[in-house]
């Protein structure tokens, strides 16, 4: 379909868009058919090509008066752009809150979409509304509200502080709430129903942290009991502030014993669902089962701990939480499956053939061709990158003491290009006197090189090629893999994997390490078992693997291009 600016259309040709606005006042309705009646529509609505036809963005109230008053052969000004659901989704919200009477509930969910595409990032949500932090984080609070008190709020059945304090219960309680509410002949204000509802306590039974210094404690309601004619039922908590601070220290250490097993762990709170989705390799969110293994290895995969009412504590692992990421990867998957269905191919019964996996399921089996190389090594993290260069200068430094020519070239090479400000005089004249037992001058120059010039070939010879290797340490580390490809190292020499190296990891991603090197199919049946316990007694058993041969397997994660 040919997509153009135009400036009328039919309002056949154009269908309702994912508008933030869920309630539309059946007044302001009327006085706009009115006004389209008399006037027509004056001012163009925002639509976008979608496929074949046009999509609302701004401007659907205009499009539903026209509709009613003048039916769907109206030809409605309108103003054509070609941008995606996303660009949509914010210009359909910006465009609702300028226009007023938009209800912060409606504002929430669209809010709450935005959120999951700024991956969690509430500054940057919050810079692209237009919006304070202190306005985002209000909004998406009210993410928590039930389905019958974000309906009561949009159809003005409520007021805004009634929803807010609403929020901060669990849902259930408030569908309990907001039933008797709206059965009363009137309202109470906002300062009368916080007042109610502060006298209501926390259930002891919804603690996640140890009780045991409750038991005594004169917030208690059962103490409380014992000593006043009116109290609380027993079982609850009447110091909020007490109990909320206790529930983030449990989810803070539970927090802190994941980041062991995860690179990513997060705490979803009210308003941060769409930050969130479950990695799964089939099904309508699949992303397929060679990328869902690769995505251990990812800094966006880890576990959620929900600190949301009524599920606080929870734990949600192999977690992805990067949604942008993710839906590029499932689409990437659907696309495999459809050309795979399309030109349907035979699959091999070696388990060696490359890019190709059975599938089981209804129908025939079906060959999944994954659409591009999944990442099979870990991230480079801080602590990786530091081993990685440690293990690169060491190396390194050992084949520049074992081939004098190189060296030389290498020094020459480092002259030119780096100058001599690198060189370690303290290295030097350090290796002199473990050469000579001889002590050199510390300034100078002459004696130094009369000293030099009375020691053998030997030792001149030895500390040229220190002079190369005392730079190494130096060296940025950008430049390192030009020179370990002109020394030809190879790593397998220098090293294999070691408990060191695990260590700096998670346990997700010494799985990827596992995988990438052959010891989960060295393992076979016993892998479940080899990492089904810490990650020191993961390790252990990994680094034990009877029969597997350690040598000559290097990890992506250490290898060097240039």
């Amino acid at each position: 379909m040919q997509q153009q600016n135009i400036s009328h259309m039919r309002v056949s040709n154009i269908r309702q868009g994912r508008n933030p606005r869920a309630y539309f006042d059946p007044v302001e309705m009327a006085e706009m058919e009115a006004s389209v009646s008399a006037k027509g529509v004056i001012q163009p609505i925002l639509i976008r090509p979608v496929e074949d036809w046009f999509e609302i963005v701004a401007g659907e109230r205009r499009w539903r008066a026209a509709k009613n008053v003048h039916g769907d052969n109206y030809e409605i000004p309108v103003l054509v752009k070609n941008i995606t659901s996303e660009e949509a989704d914010e210009l359909a919200l910006i465009e609702n809150i300028q226009r007023a009477n938009m209800s912060p509930t409606e504002e929430a969910a669209a809010a709450a979409r935005i959120l999951g595409r700024c991956e969690g990032n509430r500054d940057e949500a919050a810079n692209r509304l237009g919006w304070t932090r202190k306005t985002l984080d209000k909004r998406l609070a009210l993410m928590n509200c039930s389905l019958s008190v974000m309906t009561a709020l949009n159809e003005r059945k409520i007021q805004l502080g009634h929803a807010e304090l609403l929020a901060a219960t669990p849902k259930d309680r408030q569908e309990k709430v907001i039933a008797n509410l709206l059965s009363r002949p009137s309202l109470p204000t906002v300062a009368i129903f916080k007042a109610g509802l502060e006298e209501i306590s926390q259930a002891m039974s919804l603690a996640i942290f140890d009780k045991t210094d409750c038991a005594s404690c004169h917030h208690n309601s059962g103490n409380q009991q014992a000593l006043f004619a009116e109290a609380v039922s027993a079982g609850h908590c009447t110091n909020s502030e007490c109990f909320n601070k206790k529930t983030e220290d449990v989810l803070e250490a539970k927090k802190k014993s994941l980041a062991e097993n995860y690179p990513c762990v997060v705490i979803v709170r009210p308003g941060e669902n769409n930050t969130v989705i479950k990695l799964v390799a089939e099904g309508a969110t699949g992303v397929g089962a060679e990328q869902a293994a690769a995505c251990r290895s990812c800094k966006s995969y880890g576990a959620a701990i929900s600190a949301v009412p009524g599920k606080v504590g929870n734990v949600y692992e192999s977690q992805c939480f990067d949604s942008s990421c993710h839906t590029r990867k499932v689409g990437e998957h659907l696309l495999a499956e459809k050309k795979s269905a399309e030109n349907p191919t035979t699959v091999p019964t070696t388990a060696k053939s490359a890019n190709l996996k059975v599938v089981t399921g209804k129908g025939a089996e079906k060959s999944t061709t994954t659409p591009k190389s999944a990442m099979t090594s870990v991230q480079d993290t801080q602590r990786v990158v530091e081993y990685r260069i440690g293990i690169w200068r060491k190396a390194l430094k050992k084949e520049l003491f074992a081939d004098p020519h190189k060296n030389l070239c290498v020094l020459i090479g480092v002259m030119m290009t780096r100058g001599g400000t690198n060189v370690s005089s303290t290295k030097l004249a350090t290796g002199f006197e473990s050469l000579t037992s001889q002590k050199p001058p510390v300034s100078n120059v002459g004696d130094a090189a009369a000293m030099v010039a009375n020691a053998n070939d030997t030792v001149r010879a030895q500390m040229l090629s220190g002079i190369v290797i005392s730079i190494t340490d130096s060296i940025e580390k950008s430049h390192l893999p030009e020179m370990l490809k002109f020394m030809q190292v190879d790593l397998v020499k220098h090293w294999k994997l070691n408990a060191e190296f695990l260590e700096l990891l998670t346990k997700s991603e010494i799985e990827v390490i596992a995988e990438e090197l052959g010891l989960r199919a060295a393992l076979g049946e016993k892998y479940a078992k080899a990492i089904g316990g810490k990650k020191d007694e993961m390790i252990k058993a990994l680094l034990a693997v009877k029969g597997f041969v350690y040598e000559g397997k290097i990890p992506k994660a250490l290898q060097f291009t240039a």
